[in-house]
This record gives C-alpha cells, structure tokens and sequence, in this order.
C-alpha cells in the first residue's frame, strides 16, 4: 500500500508539469531527458527547419578571463520552457527570458554589470520554482563568482526576500581561508519543495589539495536561510572520515558535486555526483564519499547511501553527469534504478532505496604504483552488465592509421610514454591515461525512454598523456582507431547494447573517402514520444536526429559552430507546434572556432 501511494505521488509530481514544457535541466527532477511530445517523429523529422534564431551577444569569450592560451568558453545552456517562458543562461552568466516561439527577449538580468573585467565560463542553465498556491515563481541560478541568486521569474528581478537583497555568498564558511581559490556554480541547482540544494565548481587552495570545502548544502527558498550541510569529506566522528589515512580529510578540497543533482521528489531523496579529492600525493585510503553518487535525504541532509565508482582517484575521474532516475522491468519485476555513466565509459545501475548494483559489480585488481607518492588502491569497481560503453584499451596495433602523418604522430607519441591499461598509475614519467578526462560519456550524461526501458548515451574514445595534454594528432583526431565518439543504445532490463553507431563526421577524412569515424563530442542527448534521439555536441557543427529503434540517423543541420550542450523540446502554446532548441556556441576543448546563438527548429508551419 506504501509504495502504491508513493508511485501515485510520483505521478502527481510528473504531472505538474504540462507536457509541451520542459521545466527542468533533465526534463523531469530524476534528469530522464524524455519528452512525450510526438508532433515530430521519425516519418517528418527530415522537415525540420530552422525556426527562429536569437543571438546572446557574446560572440568573444575568452575563458575565465584570457587563461588557457586563447582558449574560448563554451555555450553550454540547456534552457528551460515553463508556462510559456524560455530561460536560459549565457557564458558571462547572464540571465535571459525569451517568447520560446518567436525569440523575442522579454528580459534580461546580469548579475555582472558594472564589472570591469567580465568572467565568461560554461553555465547550464536555471532551475525553476513556484509556491504551492502558484502565485511566487522564481528562477534559483548559480554564479560564477560563488553566489546563489534568486529571480523573480516575471521579471528578472532580485528577489528582496531571499538572503541579502536576493543573493547568497557561498564562498562564507566554505572558501573564507582561500580568496583566490576558484569557487563558483555552473550547474543549475536541484529544488525539493521549498528547498533548493546545491554543490559547486572549486579548485585548490594550493598544490597540496587543501582549500574550499566541496560539501553540498541546501537552502530555504523562501528566505535563503542555511537547512542543511552534507560533507562530501567527512570529518571526525563521521561515517565515512576513517577512509582518509593520517588525517588527509583535514582542509581537503575536491569531492565536490559540481555537475547537475536528481531528486526523487516521491521518496524524498536528492542524488548527487561527486568530483575527485584534490591534490595527487596524498596518503591512503578509498577517499569517501569522492567519485560516488551519494543519496541524501532531501529536507535533512542525512546520509542515506553511497556508492563509490573510483577509489582513491589518482585520474580526475570525477562522477560528471546528472545521475539519471530511472524505471525499467528487472528480473520480472519494475525496479526504481539509477543509471550512472562515467567518464571510464562504464554504466553503474543501482538500486534506488539502497545503492546496490542490480546487475553485478566486480572489484577487479589494477596495476599498483611503485611510487609512494603516487599511492594506488588495489582495486576498481568494474560492471559486469552491461558491457563498457566506449573502449577501455587499446593495442600498438590499434593506433589511429587514417593518414601517413597521424600515424607517424600517433606511433612516436605511443613510444614515448608509459600505457599500461585502464587505471594506469600516473607518475613522473609521462604516461597515457585512456580513457582521459574527456573520455567516456562525460556531463553530457544519458537520456532514458521510459517506453522502451533504454538508455542513450554519446560517447567519446579519447586518452591524456599526462604532461603533454590530450592524446590526439595535431589536427585532434584521437590517436586510437576510430570511432572516436559513438552514440549509444543500451537495453536496461537485458543490462546489453542494443545498438552503437558512430556519432560525428571528420569532413576533411570523408572527403577522402574514408567511412565515418565520429568525432569528439561533449553535449547531451534527448529522447521523444516521435521515436527520436536528438544530439549535436560533436566537433563537426551539426545537430542530428536518430531513430530511437535502430540508431539510423534521420536529420542532420550543420549549424554555426559546434553545439556542446544538451538540447531540449517544447510545445508552443500559441501555435501548437514542437520545437527542438540547441545552445550553438562552439569553442571549449576542441575548436577555437566560436558563435553565440541559440538555435530553434521545427516542421514548417
């Protein structure tokens, strides 16, 4: 009768939102990233067209103010759609409304005026709330100097209300000791009824890994005061602090949960991601709760359980992606499950009320480091179900040959360095890491069709070599044999590959005859009721759509530049019609190339 009447709250949740919005970063609070809207479906997806285009003014973003030799911030917004109102966010971290079927800007608020030196990063966007009787709406956003800011969703205004004249200073209590340590939030923060809860992006305070706590706390929206604080490193006395040997947990920073969080708003539970311990050259121990999802209780803050996909990370192989809430037929039975893709291309599914895996999970040995500053654990969690999503390894024989010149290049850098599989330890030599911190499937995370139980996933094959950066040809084709990024089905309730194709076009290659590779990618997938997968995210500028059965590619447009954000969908309450929107801003880790638009498409009316 229980978990009856919780399946009905569920339902009720779920179905606050009308079905031509698209309320939340995921779609939904759980981030399943489905549609139901069917207007555009695999027999007129080849219609689409470009709809309207509007322009976010910042064509020049140098990342976080000219670091990173030139490098250009990327767009990586997914916006919202809420009672006919588009909102979105822009790299210097403004905030825009819009009329989602014309894009007409309606307002905009820039928590940077009046600064001399603008700071441009990647932000992903907003997260919505209104009060139980409909009348307060406010948009809760993360800033890039470390506050927390609530808007007025009708105007864009301040809220007066909340914190101090609308903001609160997360770098207080946390990152006081360290001024110029980085703290900010790119990620839009989770909302739980009156609550909305958040982790943030950091870096160290100093080479050693001390600095800004990564711990996760939640905030009443009404009036910003503190409700709870969850040490992602626990602290003496807490479960977890006798994972850090010879007090490593005092001051460390890192194990922060700097992507997107999932509430399961029925169970009263907030799932987060979290982000490696900082600081290589530290003493032993698994670091909990580092490279885990960590369930909470939503309005306490109290642990619930953990699970930990890398232990005593030595790799920055942080949890990147929203956490994806899913539902599925599992052994003859419908299971609540978590879906959790990883940089390493592996996908942990886990209970959703205790954290076990429900297919099995072994703890494999790994190559040990000999270096005591680089201390290893002697084993990693590999799935057993279902298979790796993109390559663990790769061979000599296996280096990228698509031309004489990548080989040559590929070959002397696979000479020169030490590679000794997954999980290579690293240390003062250089060394390949494969998959890299780029690789696998990254924040653009997963989207799951609840019809069908299955679950898309773009992947990238794409190593480091430690000290020299990514391991890629001077024209950045990964130095293994392709598919260097893949678009993937996985069928949940068989825990098996339904289908991988390759995701991507090097059009200099296929100019000369040679098959599609795929290409780099970062930037999400959606899924809808039309039988459609919509991705874009890949270094070759286009946007495309898949057939959700059979992974054939339906549609493509080649944009302005590169989209690496995850797109969303939406009904327009005036005319009806379906529109498929993606953030089009090129630059971040692949291409210097830039643009600043925001791009909608639909069926011709």
């Amino acid at each position: 009768m229980l978990r009856a009447a919780t399946f009905l709250l569920a339902a009720l949740i779920v179905s606050a939102q009308q079905p031509g919005e698209w309320r939340y970063y995921g779609h939904d609070p759980g981030g399943n990233r489905h549609s139901p809207l069917d207007q555009i479906h695999r027999g007129n997806v080849a219609g689409l067209r470009r709809a309207w285009t509007f322009s976010i003014g910042e064509p020049n973003r140098p990342l976080e103010g000219g670091r990173n030799g030139g490098e250009q911030t990327a767009f990586e917004c997914t916006p919202l759609v809420v009672d006919g109102v588009m909102y979105l966010t822009t790299p210097s971290n403004r905030a825009i409304a819009l009329d989602p079927e014309t894009g007409r800007k309606l307002w905009e608020f820039d928590p940077q005026e009046g600064r001399a030196q603008r700071i441009f990063l990647q932000h992903r966007g907003v997260s919505f709330w209104q009060s139980a009787d409909g009348r307060a709406k406010r948009l809760l956003m993360g800033t890039l100097d470390g506050r927390l800011l609530s808007l007025n969703a009708a105007t864009g205004k301040l809220d007066p209300g909340f914190g101090k004249e609308g903001a609160i200073d997360l770098r207080a209590g946390v990152a006081d000791r360290w001024p110029k340590a980085i703290y900010n939030v790119t990620s839009p923060p989770a909302i739980y009824k009156n609550l909305v809860i958040t982790g943030a992006r950091l870096t160290a305070g100093g080479p050693d890994g001390v600095g800004p706590s990564g711990q996760i706390r939640a905030f009443d929206i009404v009036t910003g005061k503190l409700a709870w604080t969850f040490h992602t490193v626990p602290r003496p006395g807490e479960r977890g602090n006798d994972t850090w040997e010879a007090d490593s947990w005092k001051d460390r920073s890192g194990a922060n949960a700097w992507s997107v969080l999932s509430v399961d708003a029925a169970r009263g539970l907030v799932f987060a991601p979290t982000a490696q311990p900082l600081g290589g050259q530290r003493a032993g121990g698994a670091n909990l709760y580092a490279n885990s999802v960590v369930a909470l209780e939503a309005a306490t803050g109290k642990y619930r359980w953990h699970f930990q996909a890398v232990h005593h990370d030595l790799w920055d192989y942080d949890i990147p992606a929203q956490p994806n809430l899913v539902r599925f037929r599992h052994q003859g039975r419908m299971v609540d499950a978590v879906a959790q893709v990883t940089k390493m291309g592996l996908l942990f599914v886990l209970d959703r009320d205790t954290g076990k895996p429900l297919f099995p999970v072994e703890e494999r040995a790994m190559i040990q480091s000999m270096a005591k500053e680089f201390l290893t654990w002697p084993t990693q969690p590999i799935p057993t179900k279902p298979a790796p999503l993109a390559r663990l390894s790769f061979t000599r024989e296996e280096l990228n040959r698509v031309t004489e010149e990548a080989a040559r290049e590929c070959s002397e850098l696979f000479t020169s360095s030490r590679y000794e599989g997954l999980y290579t330890p690293p240390g003062k030599d250089q060394t390949i890491q494969f998959p890299g911190t780029l690789g696998g499937a990254n924040w653009s995370g997963s989207s799951f069709d609840p019809a069908s139980g299955r679950l898309y996933v773009n992947v990238q094959n794409l190593g480091n070599v430690r000290g020299r950066g990514r391991f890629w040809t001077r024209n950045r084709w990964p130095c293994q044999q392709p598919p260097w990024g893949s678009l993937v089905a996985v069928d949940l309730p068989r825990g098996e590959i339904a289908w991988s194709v390759p995701l991507g076009v090097v059009d200099e290659l296929a100019a000369k005859g040679i098959p599609i590779t795929g290409t780099v990618n970062l930037g999400g997938t959606i899924v809808t009721a039309g039988g459609l997968v919509f991705a874009a995210g890949t270094n070759d500028k286009r946007i495309r759509a898949f057939d959700a059965g059979s992974g054939r590619q339906l549609w493509e447009h080649q944009m302005e530049a590169n989209g690496h954000a995850t797109p969303m969908t939406y009904r327009g309450r005036k005319t009806g019609r379906q529109f498929v929107v993606i953030s089009v801003g090129g630059g971040g880790s692949f291409t210097h190339e830039t643009a600043d638009v925001l791009a909608a498409y639909a069926l011709p009316e």
